[in-house]
């Protein structure tokens, strides 16, 4: 009798038997008798399958759920994918550079003619570097978004840091169009470029504003220049976040506000966008750390949005500018310079240049060198809440207030913010 004959068999012995004993017993069948039939005398001899979720026992005696996978995640995952991915553009960046080729030359040409002679018919022949010409030669790559239908395209200002250099953007269906660097923000690394094209897909912007820790996240680009439209999926992993970053031809620059994410970010997925769960971009992928595992950084969307606004109505990033220079205050630095707070920063020159720049908003507000600036309209200058991010929640032409202590008396300090001088 083979397995199924004895399951079937089993399970007959076991309905008539309850049944015989319900009657008998004159006591009704209790709810769940005939799962309670199956769960004792079918489960057991029917191969076990790999659950939908697991259970473990619990602190309390019960059953404590490990793991329960959901097609809806995964669903919506693919349909964010789906819905980003035809607006998001790979970049070339391409350069004439010099062709360079073995010439052939005679290292005997300075020497007299009687001595020439004895060398000519020896067969040598010697070889050295010399230029013919330029060729434009593919030097690098990044990615990039598309906030417009006529072709407005948000990307790194390290992607196309260079002005002698011309870039071509590649779409999501292979189409191919030169590109023209419109504005690069003196702030940020967020540079604005244009194609001439008409109806073009383009992305959501999100809000970077409420983001939590462990939110989803999903990195698309252009994975080392050569792997288009390339998905990485991860979550929020740290806010906030201050990096000093560093790349070929444009030194070092100080980043703030970052969003740090665990999405894989590669080189060439700069400019990129990384997106919520709803397709809508939350951020601008920037920066990774070398040598590390899945530490990538990304520019808050809410940053980018007033440049992308400024270039469409100015044709140019304005950005605001207060003019000082200045000291983050910590508790080492407070200790040292024996002040009463430990957040703020401290108004003081460098061997850059003076505390407070001439003529800038700050020196006609008032502001002096060794001031300790702790506020903004209200907000509190901290380690996670910048000066410089502060500033840059306004605008050109703006006043705010600035808590200032001056010889450890609180003062306020109104300024008018004024757009940002191209020389700095």
């Amino acid at each position: 009798m083979n397995n199924k004959k004895i399951i079937i068999f089993i399970v007959f012995v076991a309905l008539i038997g309850g049944v015989f004993g319900s009657l008998v017993s004159s006591q009704p069948a209790r709810a769940g008798f005939f799962s309670d039939l199956y769960d004792q005398y079918v489960r057991p001899f029917i191969p076990s399958a790999s659950p939908a979720s697991s259970t473990l026992p619990s602190a309390n005696g019960g059953q404590a759920q490990i793991y329960s996978p959901t097609i809806d995640y995964e669903q919506t995952v693919i349909k964010a994918i789906e819905q980003t991915s035809p607006a998001v553009i790979s970049i070339t960046i391409s350069k004439n550079l010099p062709v360079i080729e073995q010439c052939p030359y005679s290292p005997f040409t300075d020497m007299p003619p009687e001595i020439q002679q004895f060398f000519g018919g020896q067969n040598m022949q010697f070889y050295k570097s010399c230029q013919k010409g330029t060729k434009l030669q593919e030097i690098g790559g990044g990615s990039g978004f598309i906030v417009s239908s006529d072709g407005l395209i948000v990307t790194n200002k390290h992607v196309v840091y260079d002005e002698t250099a011309s870039y071509t953007v590649l779409t999501n269906d292979g189409k191919k169009y030169d590109a023209n660097v419109l504005a690069r923000d003196p702030n940020r690394d967020i540079a604005i470029i244009k194609i001439s094209a008409d109806n073009l897909p383009v992305v959501n912007l999100g809000d970077s504003g409420g983001l939590k820790l462990g939110q989803t996240a999903i990195a698309i680009g252009n994975a080392l220049g050569e792997f288009r439209n390339t998905v990485s999926a991860g979550v929020i992993s740290g806010l906030s976040r201050s990096v000093t970053a560093s790349g070929s031809g444009i030194g070092t620059e100080k980043l703030e506000d970052l969003i740090q994410t665990d999405a894989a970010i590669n080189e060439g997925n700069s400019g990129g966008p990384l997106l919520n769960l709803k397709g809508e971009v939350i951020g601008v992928n920037v920066a990774m750390v070398s040598g590390a595992q899945s530490i990538g950084f990304s520019i808050p969307i809410n940053q980018v949005k007033k440049a992308i606004e400024s270039v469409k109505s100015t044709g140019r990033i304005v950005s605001p500018y207060l003019g000082v220079r200045y000291l983050v205050i910590d508790s080492d630095l407070a200790k040292k310079e024996k002040l009463s707070v430990e957040n703020g920063v401290l108004v003081r020159g460098s061997s850059d240049g003076s505390a407070v720049l001439k003529d800038s908003p700050a020196e006609k507000a008032g502001i002096k060198a060794e001031d300790v600036i702790i506020e903004v309209n209200g907000e509190k200058i901290t380690q996670n809440n910048s000066l410089n991010s502060l500033l840059q929640k306004y605008s050109v032409g703006d006043t705010i207030t600035l808590k200032v202590l001056r010889d450890e008396k609180e003062m306020e300090i109104k300024v008018v913010l004024e757009e940002r001088p191209s020389n700095l």
